[in-house]
């Protein structure tokens, strides 16, 4: 008798500020994927002055059959509005989305099937286009790594249930490279891994800083990560020695990054 294995529910936790031009699109990405199982989609509208919880609204009229909800909240930042989502999942995984971001229609089924079938996964991330690696298709991505690189965006990240119900939630003080401290969290006490596979659109073709939102800030980015690095160290997550190099090696990043927004 053929094994009947029980597809997992996913939900999808999706960030929105002033999004009317682009959450159609990622709305519409997460619909069309290729994934069989139940998707559950929280939209957080995070107090936007345009029409983005109106198309949000269509859209949910437009597709009955969709599992989507809007919540909305007073502008207090993203990591509030994905707090807010989080609280607010019932699904077996998680994954986040930002909304002027897209999937790739095969992006969910891929990761599902990476995390059932590989080694104990419990946090999987993914390329996109101008950001992969050269370590192979899978790799093991360990704290220590993130001191140096953030590895994981946002909207290529899918992780358990488990690791929400121990880690908690984002620190909703901090509104630059909010992301790197969680993720250095789950790192500490999670399996974590980055897919080398393209599976999202980033933005509409933007640079990966220094463009637009709130990367364009470089100077508060670049607090935001050495914040990240403080906490990690008063944490007694490494040493002095090695905190003082990546404290420098996040300024050498930024001064690059300066210097490349400038001849661009």
């Amino acid at each position: 008798m053929e094994q009947v294995i029980k597809l997992k529910k996913i939900s999808v936790v999706i960030p929105m500020y002033n999004s009317e031009n682009t959450i159609e699109r990622a709305l519409l990405s997460v619909i069309t994927q290729s994934y069989k199982g139940s998707v559950e989609i929280i939209v957080v509208d995070d107090g936007s002055k345009d029409t983005s919880a109106e198309v949000v609204s269509n859209f949910i009229r437009q597709h009955p059959e969709c599992d989507i909800k809007l919540l909305r909240q007073q502008n207090g930042g993203v990591s509030r509005a994905r707090n807010i989502g989080l609280k607010n999942i019932t699904g077996d995984y998680i994954a986040l989305l930002d909304s002027d971001d897209a999937w790739f229609p095969e992006k969910l089924k891929i990761q599902i099937d990476c995390l059932e079938t590989n080694e104990p996964i419990d946090f999987l991330g993914a390329s996109f286009e101008g950001f992969g690696q050269k370590n192979g298709d899978l790799f093991k991505i360990e704290f220590r790594d993130l001191l140096f690189k953030n590895y994981f965006q946002p909207s290529t990240i899918i992780f358990r249930r488990e690791v929400l119900s121990k880690i908690g939630y984002f620190n909703e003080t901090q509104r630059y490279a909010e992301e790197g401290n969680y993720f250095m969290r789950i790192a500490r006490e999670f399996n974590c891994f980055f897919l080398n596979k393209n599976l999202i659109i980033f933005g509409d073709g933007k640079a990966g800083f220094g463009e637009s939102g709130l990367s364009a800030n470089l100077k508060e980015m670049e607090k935001g990560e050495l914040q990240n690095l403080k906490f990690a160290y008063k944490k007694g997550w490494v040493n002095p020695i090695l905190y003082a190099l990546a404290v420098c090696f996040s300024l050498l990043k930024y001064f690059r990054r300066i210097l490349i927004v400038k001849l661009r």
